[in-house]
């Protein structure tokens, strides 16, 4: 495999001295890039530019030949798994992610098993390998995967939902039921990921969309429980960093760098400042500019970037940031914005390691 030029992001999770903060986006190959709408257009729909490694891997590079990113990011889908299993997953215009076949009783949760990444999944590793062969050790791959319950939302309630009523519902009549999916799910994902990480991929993000939506106690039990079993059971055949994000999860900060991931990703409701305070030199941060500050004119995405380096402050020995938004970037987004985010995020970086000015004082 080729030797990285750009390994930054990788020093910056494993909370080793950077040059400055690395910059990646969640979701920065997307519908704000015209570029992107092109190649989706000719894939025909989503799930065939995702299905398809080349297309796939096309889409992954796009944002990197527009930004200075440090890292690339798989072009997939989370709900990869789910349809692996047979649940028969399909995008309505304008709805999003439906399942033909919802996983509400006995019958349909017993018949749920681990896809064979190999098998079912071949066209995601298969991916992995394209993009990781395309990158030509330009920046780091990340691979990624949902979390068992984020999946399980998905699952349960048949798509997206705002009151998560199907599985909420589940888990307070039969928390057996809601467990067994969330036992498959985390082997399912332990497995995807690692054949991730054998396929190429350097570094692993697990997305909890929706463990915010918990409560406290049930959030330990049914989304950070699972998680780190997979942690766990990645952590004994791979090297890679791990980060962890769970939407609306700053409640829990501590509690999830105490599941062995590298770093955790935190939404923009968080201070960075009192976010690292609490974590301490157990994990890396990743984020978490609000992506709808990329809507404004180039002077403020300018000095929000700034504000929120600022809150992190300076790294010092045992601390990593990497900047990124706190959630995926919005369709419409302006891509001049990202332009201007990318440049600021290094220079200020820069300026902070140096003991440079604050955002107060530019």
């Amino acid at each position: 495999m080729n030797t990285l030029a750009n390994d930054t992001f990788l020093r910056a999770l494993r909370r080793e001295p950077t040059e400055y903060t690395p910059i990646w986006l969640m979701r920065q190959a997307g519908r704000y890039l015209p570029e992107y709408n092109a190649t989706r257009r000719r894939a025909g729909n989503f799930l065939a530019l995702c299905k398809t490694p080349e297309l796939a891997c096309e889409v992954t590079l796009q944002p990197l030949e527009r930004y200075p990113l440090d890292a690339a990011i798989l072009f997939s889908d989370i709900l990869t798994i789910p349809d692996a299993m047979g649940l028969g997953l399909y995008f309505a215009e304008g709805e999003g992610p439906k399942f033909e076949r919802p996983v509400r009783d006995e019958a349909a949760v017993k018949q749920l098993a681990v896809p064979d990444p190999s098998g079912e999944l071949r066209y995601v590793t298969d991916a992995v390998r394209t993009i990781r062969g395309a990158l030509a050790g330009r920046v780091p791959l990340i691979g990624f995967s949902g979390s068992p319950w984020t999946l399980a939302c998905y699952m349960v309630e048949g798509g997206a939902s705002d009151d998560f009523r199907e599985i909420k519902t589940m888990l307070y009549r039969r928390p057996d039921l809601l467990t067994r999916i969330l036992d498959v799910n985390a082997d399912a994902v332990a497995a995807y990921l690692d054949a991730q990480i054998e396929a190429g991929a350097q570094a692993l993000m697990i997305f909890d969309s929706w463990g915010g939506v918990l409560a406290d106690g049930a959030y330990q039990r049914f989304s950070l429980e699972p998680m780190r079993r997979v942690i766990a059971s990645l952590k004994r055949r791979v090297d890679e960093p791990l980060i962890v994000f769970t939407k609306g999860g700053g409640a829990w900060l501590e509690e999830m760098a105490g599941i062995g991931c590298d770093a955790i990703g935190v939404d923009w409701t968080v201070n960075l400042g009192r976010a690292r305070a609490r974590v301490g030199d157990r994990v890396a941060l990743q984020g978490n500019l609000d992506p709808m500050a990329l809507m404004a004119g180039p002077e403020q995405v300018r000095a929000e970037a700034i504000r929120v380096l600022d809150d992190f402050g300076a790294p010092a020995d045992g601390a990593g940031h990497v900047f990124n938004l706190g959630h995926g970037i919005s369709q419409f987004t302006p891509p001049d914005n990202v332009a201007v985010l990318a440049e600021t995020v290094h220079a200020h970086g820069r300026r902070l390691r140096k003991g440079g000015a604050s955002a107060s004082s530019l």
